[in-house]
């Protein structure tokens, strides 16, 4: 079995051995092996780290920080680079890069301490790292331990004001939590300072939320105006907007009426993305679950503040198992976006992969799949342009099958 995995791993071929033939002609991606070594792969990010003016992969792996060098060739070999390692004993569990000061290079910050089962003990359980450059960025870079939460999961930059940056993280549990239960996870937004040593001012953005496990941040206005945060939980979804120099809840009568329908009766959404500018809402339910579906109507930052349409619930898939990755995009170019959906666990049809879904084609609840094998146990998912053609490209990292794969999209206009 170890041998016919590592063979489909070292594979760079296009996407031929699909069962749904008429599914696999409305595709044209190509898969290539960035890393078959890897030894999780929780998170990843996206941005240009040496300055080359292309877009390179960052990857929070267990116990290392690395980023690959892109090659600017779509068969060439990414070069892998060590950022940082052994930040904790406990492990990595994600990254955020984002150039914040205009310079054309990545400011990164890392989340580490991977330690869910501990809600008690921050000293043992969550941290917050800002990683400082080196004048040479394939060598080390010099962490800086910022205060943290309990059991610290997700975080992303969020531009909130012209020249103003905070970095929001978003932990799994509450301090003392159990089962789900107790105190409220802890968001914060953390300013970016001028001086990255020196005190981060925090900003707290909600504290009523139980299993917050993924988000998304928008930018709708000018200058940071018009900052959204949209997170999933165990409550469901909630949004909070940045406006009067701090975070808020949106809790008019239109999001309070929109957001608990996001959860369709299971307990509480995984994964959460925003379609076609905020018109629609991409969810994975439950946490870990086997749900993909989409919401109509939903509750926009855009003034005047309003549903956009009427509201629609609909369930794309139920085959996902541990579904744990979620992007979406325009990236066949149909003028409205599509969803990529990854799953990390075998399913009724014992495969793990990555799929697309079209949320016009509801009755489609195979999807188009991308990766149907057992090449990509998802869990992470990011969408890009690598090679500038004007196409989002895919790039997925595997926990079971321990790998980053880039699916290059080669769609014929």
């Amino acid at each position: 079995m170890k041998t016919c995995l590592l063979f489909c791993l070292l594979l760079t071929s296009p996407l031929l051995a699909q069962t749904d033939t008429t599914q696999q002609a409305a595709l044209n991606f190509k898969i290539q092996v960035v890393d078959n070594q890897i030894s999780i792969g929780y998170g990843m990010a996206i941005g240009d780290v040496d300055g080359d003016k292309q877009p390179d992969i960052l990857l929070a792996d267990q116990k290392e920080i690395v980023w690959y060098k892109n090659p600017n060739a779509k068969d060439g070999q990414w070069k892998r680079y060590v950022m940082a390692a052994n930040l904790t004993p406990q492990d990595n569990v994600c990254i955020a890069a984002r150039d914040l000061d205009g310079d054309g290079l990545m400011e990164v910050a890392v989340g580490a301490g991977w330690n869910p089962a501990e809600t008690n003990d921050s000293t043992k359980s969550g941290a917050v790292f800002y990683l400082i450059r080196p004048q040479d960025p394939t060598q080390r870079w010099e962490p800086v331990r910022l205060p943290h939460e309990v059991t610290t999961h997700r975080m992303r930059w969020a531009k909130v004001g012209k020249d103003n940056y905070q970095l929001i993280v978003v932990p799994l549990h509450g301090l003392g939590n159990k089962n789900g239960e107790g105190r409220g996870v802890r968001i914060w937004g953390y300013e970016f300072p001028k001086k990255p040593k020196g005190a981060w001012k925090r900003h707290l953005i909600d504290s009523t939320m139980h299993l917050t496990h993924n988000f998304e941040i928008w930018e709708d206005g000018e200058n940071g105006s018009a900052t959204g945060v949209i997170v999933a939980s165990k409550e469901g979804g909630n949004i909070f907007q940045w406006r009067k120099k701090k975070w808020q809840p949106v809790d008019d009568e239109s999001a309070s009426n929109s957001l608990p329908l996001l959860t369709n009766d299971v307990a509480g959404i995984g994964e959460i993305r925003r379609l076609d500018n905020g018109k629609r809402i991409a969810t994975i339910q439950p946490m870990h679950g086997n749900l993909l579906q989409v919401e109509s109507g939903f509750y926009s930052l855009r003034k005047p503040r309003k549903l956009a349409g009427d509201k629609q619930i609909d369930v794309l898939s139920d085959m996902l198992n541990q579904g744990h990755a979620l992007v979406c995009g325009d990236f066949l170019g149909l003028g409205s976006d599509q969803i990529i959906a990854g799953w990390r666990n075998p399913n009724a049809y014992k495969k793990v992969g990555v799929r697309l879904f079209k949320p016009q084609e509801v009755k489609n609840w195979k999807g188009y799949p991308l990766d149907d094998s057992v090449r990509m146990a998802c869990e992470d998912l990011q969408a890009a342009d690598l090679d500038g053609d004007g196409d989002l490209d895919i790039i997925a990292s595997g926990r079971a099958t321990l790998n980053v794969l880039i699916y290059w999209n080669n769609r014929i206009p």
